[in-house]
Parts: C-alpha cells; sequence; structure tokens
C-alpha cells in the first residue's frame, strides 16, 4: 500500500502539469489572435467580396465608394440594418453569426458571412 501512494501522487502531479500546460497553450493563443477587421467595398452595385469568412468577433466594414446611396441589412429577418450611407462613408458590425445581408435600397445587391 505505501508504494502506491507515492506512484498516484506522482502520476496526479504529471497529468495536472499536462492540463495546466494545454490549457495556457489555449489561453495564449486566444490572447495572441485578435479581432480583425475585413473590408467589404460597396462598388458599381455590387459588395466587394461577396463572401467573406471570418472568425466570431471580428469586424466588418462596408466602404461605400459608389455614387447611390447604400445600406447593409440582415436578410434572414432584418434584425439588424445600417442608415443609408453614401460615397466614403463607413459601417461596421461586429459579427457573432453567419449572416446573409443585402442592400434594401437595391435589392439585387447580396452578400454573406461565415463564421469558422
Amino acid at each position: 500500500m505505501r508504494s502506491l501512494i507515492p506512484k498516484i501522487t506522482v502520476s496526479s502531479i504529471i497529468l495536472l502539469t499536462f492540463f495546466m500546460e494545454v490549457w495556457a497553450y489555449n489561453k495564449l493563443k486566444v490572447m495572441e489572435e485578435p479581432p480583425k477587421k475585413h473590408t467589404v467595398k460597396i462598388f458599381r452595385m455590387k459588395f466587394i467580396p461577396d463572401h467573406l469568412t471570418v472568425k466570431e468577433g471580428d469586424t466588418v466594414e462596408w466602404v461605400n465608394k459608389d455614387f447611390y446611396l447604400h445600406d447593409v441589412t440582415d436578410e434572414k429577418d432584418q434584425k439588424w440594418t445600417s442608415k443609408p450611407f453614401g460615397q466614403n462613408e463607413v459601417w461596421s458590425k461586429v459579427v457573432t453569426d453567419d449572416e446573409q445581408y443585402f442592400c434594401n435600397l437595391h435589392k439585387v445587391m447580396k452578400g454573406t458571412i461565415t463564421v469558422e
């Protein structure tokens, strides 16, 4: 019985050390990757690019380089929308879910965002 206790203690310390290192590595990895900013240009009645793949918490900004007013609206249930914005104006949103969006002023303009 006496020889079993040191083995269990050593094994427990090794396992605890391993799990603490894994936890610390994952924590550091998350801290190393701050949210990014992605830009969608609005030009010639199109969202460019019309599909983005981002990470949860990233910011997407839409920059209107067109002559016309545009907005950005959630296509599914319109839970969010920008105000119309003009040439060289910017609207941005922090992304947490996959999104399908369109311009409510020009319904043929559509885009998607996929969150990894």
